[in-house]
């Protein structure tokens, strides 16, 4: 397959990174920013440029496309590659000024608007690997949006490429480019029928040559506490403020396990995210994160059990503990599946790569996808140090993704 990738993904990397589409977790609208919509309509415009016709914008910020089948065969499933357009609330993405460093001599980087965002060679352990490559990165005073700007310059890339080049034989393959992933809203007014795909890909991974075929099982926690407030003037054995119950919940959790910051690989956590309150009254938000179903379970007897455990100290008070279940593990449904991840790992290696089966310590679109009745492992981006100042992705690692999907489409018309 020729070689020209880099070019094509480039272009329309550094003019996506340039549009602003951070998403607002506070919102309640579909989207929840209506600027995501703003990188929406160039997507479609450019998708009709290069002779797809039926791209369309919906009234929700979501992206749908199909590039027609060209193969004679009649049973090739229909595969959709998908990528979100927003990005994270967490740094802004306004006014983000790309930089192309070419030819990385494997050195630290620094970042011209804001001297202390360096980037770091020992900080960053997959710099290694990209000694002559071209490293982008923002200026050092925004995130760059490579996740996952750099997933949907990918699939626009490999989309024309598919589209100029009939003699790549491959059936029907559908485009989906989602709002509000980064808020946990990425599929929620996805069309299934619309969309009408077999089996899928997200195009949001890190590192070059990954697939990830197994997230975190979520769940959300919240637990409600009812304290015994009155005058803290004449509160002597009456007051039960329900901040200090929160406080000594939080502080009675395991100090040297089930926290994300003393977990790694394959191990969950109990992670407190968000307090609020008064005396009166205080709610305490967690996530818990494990890989099985049995995990999480586990974890949520064990924060019941604590909060049971500091309640005896306040013999006046009350809580109430309620789980929410946010998204489960792919590999439940891939397992049932396998060609969706065998055909991936043969494109991988197609391209040259490494082929390296990963787990994830989160999640994807592909995660709720899958349990939606869409089969969605999640390919590389080479998108590296996400929601930070310090994000970077290299050209050569884009060009190899680009060259992925094409490849992706081309096993799946062969193995039909």
């Amino acid at each position: 397959m020729e070689n020209n990738f880099g070019a094509r993904v480039l272009d329309r990397f550094l003019r996506y990174v340039q549009i602003d589409t951070q998403s607002d977790p506070h919102s309640t609208a579909n989207p929840s920013t209506e600027k995501q919509k703003d990188l929406g309509r160039v997507l479609v415009q450019e998708l009709h440029e290069m002779g797809i016709t039926d791209a369309e914008l919906d009234e929700f910020g979501y992206v749908y496309a199909t590039i027609p089948a060209n193969t004679d065969k009649p049973n090739v499933p229909v595969i959709c590659f998908c990528s979100h357009m927003d990005t994270s609330p967490d740094v802004t993405g306004a006014n983000v000024k790309p930089i192309v460093h070419r030819n990385y001599d494997g050195g630290n980087l620094r970042l011209p608007d804001d001297p202390t965002q360096i980037l770091r060679p020992q900080d960053h352990p997959d710099l290694k690997h990209q000694i002559g490559n071209d490293i982008i990165t923002a200026s050092g005073t925004t995130l760059l949006g490579a996740d996952n700007k750099a997933g949907l310059a990918e699939i626009m890339a490999a989309a024309e490429y598919l589209v100029q080049h009939p003699d790549v034989k491959h059936g029907t393959i559908r485009l989906l480019f989602t709002p509000d992933e980064e808020v946990g809203r990425g599929t929620e007014k996805v069309d299934m029928e619309k969309l009408g795909a077999d089996f899928g890909y997200t195009i949001d991974g890190e590192a070059l040559g990954t697939l990830e075929d197994e997230t975190f099982s979520a769940d959300a926690v919240k637990i409600t506490i009812q304290g015994v407030s009155t005058h803290p003037g004449f509160a002597k054995g009456k007051l039960e403020n329900a901040l200090k119950i929160a406080a000594d919940l939080i502080a009675a959790l395991p100090k040297e396990t089930l926290s994300p910051e003393t977990t790694e690989g394959r191990e969950g956590f109990v992670h407190p995210g968000r307090l609020e309150g008064n005396q009166d009254t205080a709610v305490v938000e967690f996530i818990v994160r494990d890989f099985t179903v049995k995990g999480l379970h586990e974890k949520e007897r064990m924060l019941q059990a604590v909060l049971d455990s500091v309640l005896t100290r306040y013999r006046g008070s009350s809580a109430r503990l309620e789980v929410l279940e946010q998204y489960r593990n792919m590999k439940e449904v891939l397992d049932r599946h396998p060609a969706v991840v065998e055909n991936a790992l043969e494109a991988l290696r197609r391209s040259g790569l490494n082929a390296e089966r990963r787990s994830i310590r989160g999640g994807t679109d592909g995660s709720r996808l899958s349990f939606m009745g869409l089969p969605c492992p999640n390919l590389f981006a080479g998108e590296h140090a996400f929601h930070s100042k310090l994000e970077w992705v290299s050209v050569q690692d884009m060009e190899k993704a680009v060259e992925t999907i094409v490849n992706v489409a081309r096993v799946w018309e062969e193995r039909a």
